[in-house]
């Protein structure tokens, strides 16, 4: 008898390799957890992110997001810009600022309740921004500031994380190339004593030569000259001899307001001579001309992101054109309304300089405050001011005063009631040898913060920074007298 033997199916056969092959892709899953036994990423949350970072985080990483793998975020603050690591943001530059008319410069100089950081998307000229470590974050860009840092820990950083991130995380700050700086003068009038002090030096850039690095590092330097270039210049009338043309270009000198009512004691040839000297230097010409029509012309500013309107006007005691003649930019309501409205429509940040009639108080060797309030037996001078900027103008400016006046936040802007003498010969006066530099900053079309800085000359006729006692004690006697 044949014994058969036993044979598998090849259906059981087949179903035991399936289920083999089950075992060992579950198997592998399980152990390498991965497929249905995969954990998802988690997100981690480090005790240094603020509520309001953890809310915009939480944002973004919801439940509805599953991460291959786990990310860790953390945040740092850096009193320098850092060199950013993979995963790392910079995330907001965070600005110290306190009350705009407190008189001190540097954070250590007040208490800690008086000092705020802001966001710098915050800082306005309505602020004032305070140096940190001794540095000014708009001078600086990359120190004066606390630089937040937001880090990623994540092993597929670029992949996973990367496109999750929100415009939060890719802001721009301002840059060296965005930040427009501006410094505005007051009068210049290289005449008379400075004259004779020129015949003795024989050298323009004497009378500058210890200023002239400051100014000229600015990206526009402005000044109010009140003299003509000419040949008949001496140590009475107000005329420049011709070598004061490298007192201005040493300086950096890039826009000069011709709104003096002094321009046309040379007569009109040096008037117009003078106007030929800043074309040939590539000085540009704000609030006069060798015409009306040609004094009236507004300038333009469209630098860095930022477009200015610049206007100019002669409300005082003479200078002004009426006709082909040169001379300065006359006032008239009409004009002004007319072109303070197409600036703003234009969406310009609208600057008006005033050559106002003049506060006298020279009448003594000692401090004088009468004009520091920035009266005028003439006129209304706080009224016609703040009327400006009723207007539309963003900032008023007084260039007619030879000693500095106070200033203010006015409505929608800030008024500068008066300069002071960048450089002159009256040395007799306290009041006249100082003057108020006004260093702005412009980011993307806004005015971020005005630095005002005093000068100083004496006998030597040689302007310099004030030294900084005296400047927080100049300023605070300045402030106090707002209106």
């Amino acid at each position: 008898m044949k014994i058969r033997k036993k044979r598998f199916k090849p259906f059981f056969a087949v179903v035991l390799f399936v289920v083999v092959l089950t075992g060992a892709f579950f198997g592998f899953q399980f152990f390498t957890k991965t497929g249905i036994f995969k954990v998802p990423g988690i997100v981690y949350y480090d005790d240094s992110l603020n509520e309001a970072e953890l809310d915009t985080l939480k944002s973004i990483f919801t439940e509805e997001i599953e991460l291959d793998k786990d990310v860790h975020i953390s945040a740092y603050n850096n009193d320098v810009k850092p060199e950013l690591s993979k995963g790392e943001i910079l995330y907001d530059i965070l600005v110290p600022v306190t009350d705009f008319y407190a008189v001190g410069t540097d954070v250590k100089e007040f208490p800690e309740e008086a000092v705020q950081m802001i966001p710098i998307s915050e800082l306005s000229y309505d602020k004032k921004l305070l140096s940190m470590n001794d540095k000014y974050y708009l001078d600086e860009i990359d120190s004066g500031a606390s630089f937040r840092v937001i880090k990623f820990d994540s092993e597929k950083f670029d992949e996973e994380i990367k496109p999750l991130l929100t415009e939060e995380f890719s802001k721009t700050f301002p840059t060296k190339d965005s930040v427009l700086t501006f410094a505005q003068t007051g009068v210049t009038a290289l005449s008379r004593g400075m004259n004779t002090k020129m015949r003795q030096v024989g050298d323009g850039k004497y009378f500058s030569e210890k200023i002239a690095g400051f100014l000229s590092s600015f990206d526009l330097t402005h000044t109010s000259n009140e003299s003509s270039f000419t040949d008949a210049a001496n140590g009475d009338n107000i005329c420049s001899d011709n070598r004061f043309i490298d007192t201005l270009t040493s300086i950096g000198l890039d826009i000069v307001e011709l709104t003096g009512n002094h321009n046309e004691d040379c007569g009109d040839e040096a008037a117009r001579n003078s106007i030929d000297i800043y074309n040939q230097n590539n000085i540009k010409i704000v609030g006069g001309g060798k015409t009306d029509e040609e004094a009236a012309i507004p300038l333009l500013i469209n630098e860095k992101g930022s477009n200015i309107t610049f206007l100019a006007y002669n409300l005082s005691t003479g200078g002004a054109t009426y006709d082909a003649t040169p001379g300065a930019n006359q006032y008239y309501e009409e004009n002004a309304t007319k072109e303070i409205t197409a600036a703003k429509e234009r969406g310009n940040f609208v600057v008006v300089d005033i050559q106002y009639y003049e506060c006298s108080a020279y009448a003594s060797e000692y401090e004088d405050p009468t004009c520091d309030r920035a009266n005028s037996a003439a006129g209304d001078q706080v009224g016609f001011f703040r009327h400006l900027i009723d207007l539309g103008a963003d900032m008023v400016v007084g260039t007619s005063a030879h000693q500095p006046q106070t200033f203010e936040l006015y409505g929608n802007g800030v008024i500068y009631y008066g300069l002071g003498n960048l450089f002159f010969d009256q040395i007799w006066w306290p009041g006249t040898t100082r003057s108020l530099v006004l260093a702005h900053y412009l980011y993307n079309g806004k005015l971020l913060q005005t630095k005002i800085v005093p000068t100083i000359y004496d006998a030597s006729m040689q302007t310099k920074l004030l030294d900084e006692e005296t400047s927080k004690w100049f300023l605070e006697r300045l402030i106090k007298v707002r209106p």
